[in-house]
């Protein structure tokens, strides 16, 4: 279903639609989303010789740079847990979150020859680029799993959470994803700071190093990053078997629901005058 009655397009493209019709759209044209996924992740790894094999290998391949850099060289602590496994926890989440912005800001700009000729949720094309990514997240967690047995961590029952933890990370990944790719269809350089932006903020998160690296006062200054809740507690939960700080993970989950409800109005807004932008 790519095209809907006149009166809908004019009703779309005056912004008189309701939130309610929005969701009626999303799900009217819901297949076209899993398609538009499946397209994502075809073409990323078209005509490649190991195909899915680098959703292994990238992770891998930093895991062991940095390991050797700040585990071994500069002998960065990692609260009692071996240094490789205690980055990888990390470095699995925030190479999803890192890789599903910077696919998903600069995708309406790659669309927009169709985003001109038809109607349909402009929000897909941005949503298939952050979902896309969520493949890799899953084959790379194999390496996680066999990380675990090696270094003998127990699956601990706080595992449960960890789904959670997920759906907090993409509901922040779509939040931002959605209002990077708006804005950048009007502002281009958005999509050029996005590699910096997102190197800068991986150094503001723990990611190679502990949260307890950070002196007790300034931690909750800290946790204002909604990262770092997220990334705490995924060390929390499936590392040592703690239950997830309450106050920093309550610090990212309702800055991620929020962004996510005024992204999502926010791009519905800006929506109405893409077609206009070539």
């Amino acid at each position: 279903m790519l095209s809907i009655e006149k009166k809908d397009q004019t009703k779309i493209y005056t912004g008189t639609r309701t939130l309610k019709e929005n969701l009626q759209l999303f799900v009217d044209f819901r297949e076209l989303l899993l398609t538009w996924t499946a397209r994502e992740i075809k073409g990323r790894y078209r005509q490649s010789a190991l195909g899915f094999g680098w959703a292994f290998i990238q992770p891998v391949v930093q895991i062991v740079v940095i390991s050797i850099v700040f585990g071994r060289f500069m002998q960065v602590p990692s609260d009692g847990v071996p240094y490789p496994i205690f980055t990888f926890v990390a470095i699995l989440p925030w190479s999803f979150f890192a890789g599903a912005v910077s696919a998903a800001i600069p995708s309406l700009l790659g669309s927009m020859d169709l985003i001109t000729k038809i109607y349909f949720p402009r929000e897909f094309i941005p949503l298939a680029a952050i979902v896309a990514r969520l493949v890799d997240l899953l084959i790379a967690s194999l390496v996680l799993v066999s990380l675990m047995i090696y270094y003998r961590i127990p699956f601990y029952p706080t595992l449960i959470f960890v789904p959670l933890l997920l759906v907090i990370q993409i509901m922040l990944s779509i939040g931002i994803g959605l209002i990077g790719s708006a804005v950048s269809v009007f502002l281009r350089d958005i999509s050029f700071a996005i590699p910096l932006v997102m190197q800068i903020w991986m150094y503001a998160t723990p990611v190679i190093y502990p949260i307890s690296v950070i002196p007790e006062q300034w931690r909750t200054l800290y946790s204002l990053n909604p990262m770092v809740g997220i990334i705490d507690s995924y060390r929390r939960v499936v590392l040592l078997g703690q239950l997830p700080d309450g106050l920093s993970l309550g610090i990212s989950a309702a800055f991620s629901v929020v962004l996510f409800v005024f992204a999502y109005v926010y791009f519905k807004r800006l929506e109405l005058f893409m077609a206009d932008i070539v």
